[in-house]
């Protein structure tokens, strides 16, 4: 069984410390930077196997270096950043699998945010790292990739088992809220407010999420719905256009 731990990191990341009970190794997904991360792992495991990446951005690589050197960590990452991503030893491909003990994890590639973005996805656990390129309730920009790219991406998200926990690179999920509500405003996302308002008044964060309810309420995951293209005035447009406009929207938000 797979335990993970949110670790707040720099101002808004999570990093997720990840503890497999069954083999007792220990990892950490994006470490943003060394000392939250190391704080917590001295005083829960006093060791640190594995350091996951999804892309190379340095608020998701930033602790890889100091914790790889005390720890003695192997770094995984994407095939695609190899050159990008600090001390990196392993570089998957896509639909590879990274085997964390007893535990697998598909190497998903997302391209969009970055060119070699990928997501950690294990379906027995039925869990996804996303990093940025799904968030709750929103999406990353689109740096490296096109919006065909982008996409693509998230439709390959979409179309994994809907009770698979989401944990993302960023507490995003109040303002993505009030921008999905400017274009759609139906009973999940009503719903999805005051959930978000009670756990942030407690200081907790609002992830994990399940992919159906993203697909209840992120309409980012909605471009193909009339009902969304009907507030954009793009009744007829296709499903990359709509989200172009959506992204164009937010980017400026």
């Amino acid at each position: 069984m797979l335990k993970v731990h949110t670790v707040k990191c720099l101002q808004d990341n999570y990093s997720y410390v990840i503890h497999n009970e069954s083999t007792n190794l220990v990892g950490v997904v994006d470490p943003s930077e060394f000392y939250p991360i190391d704080t917590f792992v001295k005083k829960k495991f006093n060791k640190l196997d594995y350091i996951l990446n999804t892309h190379h951005h340095l608020d998701h690589t930033g602790g890889n270096l100091e914790l790889k050197e005390k720890y003695k960590s192997q770094i995984i990452g994407s095939k695609k950043d190899e050159k990008r991503i600090p001390g990196i030893d392993i570089a998957f491909r896509d639909n590879e699998t990274f085997k964390f003990g007893n535990i697998n994890f598909k190497i998903i590639l997302v391209p969009g945010h970055t060119s070699g973005h990928i997501c950690f996805f294990s379906n027995e656990e039925k869990i996804i790292f996303t990093g940025d390129t799904l968030f709750s309730l929103g999406c990353g920009r689109v740096f490296e990739g096109t919006y065909n790219q982008m996409i693509d991406s998230l439709n390959l998200i979409k179309k994994l088992p809907g009770d698979t926990l989401i944990y993302c690179g960023h507490e995003y999920t109040k303002k993505n809220l009030e921008f999905c509500m400017q274009y759609e405003n139906n009973e999940f996302l009503i719903k999805k407010k005051k959930w978000i308002s009670d756990r942030l008044i407690k200081n907790l964060p609002t992830i994990p999420v399940t992919i159906n309810e993203e697909l209840q309420t992120n309409i980012f995951l909605r471009c193909d719905l009339d009902i969304v293209k009907k507030k954009l005035n793009m009744l007829n447009a296709d499903e990359v256009s709509v989200f172009k406009k959506l992204r164009d929207l937010k980017d400026s938000y």
